[in-house]
C-alpha cells in the first residue's frame, strides 16, 4: 500500500515527477477502495495526497479532486490527514490561481471559503455562495485573530501546526461571577422555529459540546450548563468569540475551518431568525449581541464555554464543551 514513508516516492517528489505521484496515488487508493472500503482508502493514501495538495503544481493538485480517474480514485471533502486535503491545497494557492482548475462543487466551495479565511475577497469575480454567505470577511470576523492563525499551517512532510481552542483562554479580564439558578430548559418546549433551529445548528457546529437555550440573558444559559454556580467568567465582544465557534468545527482532522464558518453563518442566521444568512440580519445581531465565558475546572486542551444572548428575542444559547488533545 501507498504511503508517503515510501522512498520512491519522495524522490520522485524531489524531482517533481508529480504526473507519476499522482498515478501512484489513483492506483493506490483504487486497489485500497476494493480492497478495505472507501474510508480505509482514504485514510491510506492521505499522506500521499497530503505530499501532492502541498507540493504540486495547482494545476495538476486539483486533480487529487477530479473524476477523470475512474471510480475510487477520487480524493472526496473528508479525505484527510493532519487535515482536509483541500484545505492543504487552499493555504497553499490563491483563489485567482485555483478557480479556473477546481472542478466538484463542494470541494470549490470549501476551498473558496478557506482563502476568505485568509483575507481573500472573492465578493467580485466568484461564483455567489449556494447559501448566501458572504465571500469576504465581515469587520467582526477579522478583528478577533490574525490572518496567521485563522487555518492550520500545513507542513511539507505531513502534519500541521494549529492554535488551540481555547475559550475562555486565561482568567485575564474575568472575575467571580454567581450565575442564577438554572430554570428550565427552552429547547424542546414550544418556544418556535427560531430557537430549535438555531440550537441544532449550534450542535452541529460544535459536535463534541452540549448545547442549550433558554429565555433569559445569557448567565442564566450559562447556569444551565456550568458545574457550579460560582465561576470566573465575564462578558466579551462577539469578535473575540468568534475564532473560537469557528474553530469548534474542525476539532478533528477531517474538517477545516471553512466549515466552522459556515456553521456559523447558519446558526447566526438562525438566531437572527432568517431563512438563510443574510449579512444585513446577521451583522445587526452581532453588533447587540451579548456573550458571556466562563472556565470550568477540568477543562480539556480544547474547550470552550460561552453563551450567546440576543437582547432582541429575550433567548440566549450556551456551548459548553472539553476535548484532549
Amino acid at each position: 500500500m501507498i504511503t508517503y514513508e515510501d522512498h520512491r516516492l519522495r524522490a520522485l517528489a524531489e524531482d517533481g515527477r508529480w504526473q507519476e505521484l499522482l498515478a501512484a496515488y489513483r492506483q493506490g487508493r483504487a486497489a485500497a477502495v476494493v480492497e478495505a472500503g472507501e474510508e480505509a482508502a482514504a485514510a491510506l493514501t492521505a499522506p500521499l495526497g497530503h505530499l501532492i495538495a502541498y507540493a504540486a503544481p495547482p494545476e495538476l493538485a486539483v486533480r487529487l479532486f477530479d473524476r477523470d480517474g475512474g471510480e475510487g480514485t477520487v480524493a472526496g471533502v473528508a479525505d484527510h490527514d493532519a487535515g482536509p486535503l483541500w484545505e492543504v491545497l487552499a493555504t497553499r494557492h490563491s483563489w485567482l490561481r485555483l478557480a479556473p482548475l477546481l472542478g466538484p462543487a463542494p470541494v470549490r466551495r470549501l476551498v473558496a471559503h478557506t482563502r476568505v479565511l485568509l483575507g481573500e475577497d472573492l465578493s467580485y469575480g466568484a461564483e455567489p455562495d449556494p447559501e448566501g454567505v458572504p465571500l469576504r470577511l465581515e469587520p467582526w470576523e477579522a478583528a478577533g485573530w490574525e490572518e496567521a492563525v485563522r487555518v492550520r499551517e500545513y507542513l511539507p512532510g505531513g502534519g500541521a501546526r494549529s492554535a488551540l481552542l481555547t475559550l475562555p483562554a486565561s482568567r485575564e479580564g474575568l472575575g467571580e461571577v454567581e450565575l442564577p439558578a438554572p430554570v428550565a430548559r427552552a429547547d424542546g418546549r414550544p418556544v418556535g422555529p427560531r430557537v430549535t433551529r438555531a440550537r441544532a445548528e449550534l450542535g452541529a457546529l460544535a459536535s463534541w459540546a452540549e448545547v442549550a437555550c433558554v429565555r433569559g440573558q445569557a448567565p442564566l444559559a450559562a447556569a444551565l450548563l456550568a458545574r457550579s454556580r460560582r465561576v470566573v467568567g465575564g462578558y466579551l465582544p462577539f469578535a473575540l468569540a468568534y475564532p473560537a465557534l469557528v474553530r469548534a468545527a474542525a476539532v478533528g482532522r477531517a474538517q477545516g475551518c471553512a466549515h466552522g464558518r459556515l456553521g456559523l453563518w447558519r446558526a447566526l442566521a438562525a438566531m437572527a431568525g432568517t431563512d438563510g444568512p443574510e449579512p444585513g440580519e446577521v451583522n445587526a445581531l452581532v453588533a447587540r449581541m451579548r456573550c458571556f465565558t466562563w472556565q470550568e475546572p477540568a477543562a480539556g486542551l480544547h474547550h470552550l464555554h460561552v453563551a450567546l444572548e440576543d437582547p432582541a428575542s429575550g433567548v440566549a444559547w450556551a456551548v459548553s464543551g472539553s476535548q484532549e488533545l
